[in-house]
Formats: structure tokens, sequence, C-alpha cells
């Protein structure tokens, strides 16, 4: 298969005066404020999704879902086509994120979703968590809970539709041109060019303000980046081997 996902946040940053622990934590949805139960809708009987992988070229367009349920051969493929392409590995993606994702391209009528980054691999996550900025190291993307999309267009109108569903995390990237939804608590966050200016627990107390210099990288940039952190590591990895024996 090809070769081509995208990385969730932007550039190796830590801004002054930010508390990133708790920064984090909140991105990762593992925060000890409250969060209201919330019932899951019960998705249509067909369910459908059109997507194109960033960095395998890949491509998916079919149902994933049906009378039944979800349709097990493909979501096996979606898993496949879901990957860590860092390593090509994979993991069971939680249907709640694909039933998520459908939602808000249903409600903005958005034919197709370009997918940014799903799962990671533990590795992978440390490995953009020494080097980039906003990576959480306990990230959803780690359990198959979450994916970073772009669209072609209404993004903004995405972000307010998933928002307004309450079906778990919600980060809106505007000057990046994505926005990253999961299945973990209830919370939402916008990394705007002041940095996380706007960060909002709809059930844990209201905003909480951050405030720093930040310039986020178009996904071209990051794409580009990933690659190059990608290729850093695995000459690091040699290095070692070599030095080892």
């Amino acid at each position: 298969m090809p070769q081509n996902v995208q990385s969730e946040r932007d550039r190796a940053y830590s801004p002054p005066g930010m508390n990133r622990r708790r920064l984090l934590a909140i991105i990762a949805g593992c925060t000890a404020w409250p969060v209201a139960a919330r019932a899951m809708p019960r998705p249509p009987a067909l369910r459908r999704l059109k997507l194109v992988n960033a960095h395998t070229g890949e491509t998916f367009d079919g149902a994933y879902r049906d009378d039944d349920g979800p349709i097990k051969r493909v979501v096996e493929e979606l898993c496949v086509f879901l990957r860590d392409f860092h390593c090509g590995a994979t993991t069971q993606m939680d249907v709640g994120v694909l039933d998520f994702l459908a939602g808000v391209l249903d409600a903005v009528g958005a034919a197709k979703a370009t997918i940014l980054s799903a799962y990671r691999t533990p590795e992978t996550n440390a490995m953009l968590a020494r080097t980039m900025f906003g990576v959480a190291e306990n990230s959803q993307h780690m359990y198959g809970r979450a994916l970073d999309i772009a669209l072609d267009s209404k993004l903004p109108e995405a972000m307010e539709a998933a928002r307004a569903m309450r079906r778990g995390g919600v980060g809106w990237y505007p000057h990046s041109d994505f926005i990253h939804i999961d299945t973990g608590p209830v919370r939402n966050w916008t990394l705007d060019e002041s940095g996380l200016g706007n960060l909002l627990l709809f059930d844990g107390g209201g905003w909480v303000p951050f405030s720093a210099a930040h310039h986020p990288l178009k996904v071209a940039d990051r794409l580009g980046l990933e690659r190059q952190l990608a290729r850093a590591e695995f000459l690091a990895r040699a290095k070692l081997l070599t030095h080892g024996r």
C-alpha cells in the first residue's frame, strides 16, 4: 500500500507561562474535571464514508455500517486504512469515532474527509510528543479513538457541528486547517495564532484561558516535518543498533 497520514499538532514549541501538563491532559482527555454523562445517539442503519489518507494516498468509499450494525470486514479494512503510517501497525478502531466523523460530514453536507492522523503506536506518539508542542502523552490516537481531519470546505461549520454533538473531544486548528475529534471525555480546545487561546470544558467550569505566541504550520509543512522526524528517528535507531553490535 502507498504511504502518507498527518501529525496532530503543530511545531515543537513550549510557550512560556503555559501549564503544558494540564493542557496535554485536556487534549488527551485524561483530566479529573467532571464531564456530564452523554447519551450516544443511535446512528442510522446505513452509514457511509468517503475518505482520503493524506500520507498514504489511499482512498476509502463505502458503507461501514448496515441494518445489522458495523460491517466487520469493512471495519477491518478501515483499521488498515487508518494505521500508523510510520510503522504500518494497526489497532481496532473505535466504531464510535467513525460514527462521529460520519455525523459531522452529514451535518455540513461534506462529501469526503481527508485523514491527517488516526492510530498511533505509543512509540510514534512518544516521538511526536518529544518533538512537537501539543501532542498529548496519553493521546486518544493511541487507543484508536481519535481522528484529525481536513475538509475541502466548511471546516468551521464542521467544528461547530462536532462540538454541538458533545460526543467527545473536539480540537480546532483554524490556522492549520484541520480539526481533531475523539470519543474521549467531552472537551473542546482551540489552537489559533495566539496559542491555545480558548479552551472550553462544557461541564468543568467554563473557559480556561491560555495565551502564548505560537505559529502553527500549514498541512503541507506538517507533512514534510513529520517525514523528516520519521527519518531522523529511523537513522537514530539504526545508529544505536550499529553501535550496539
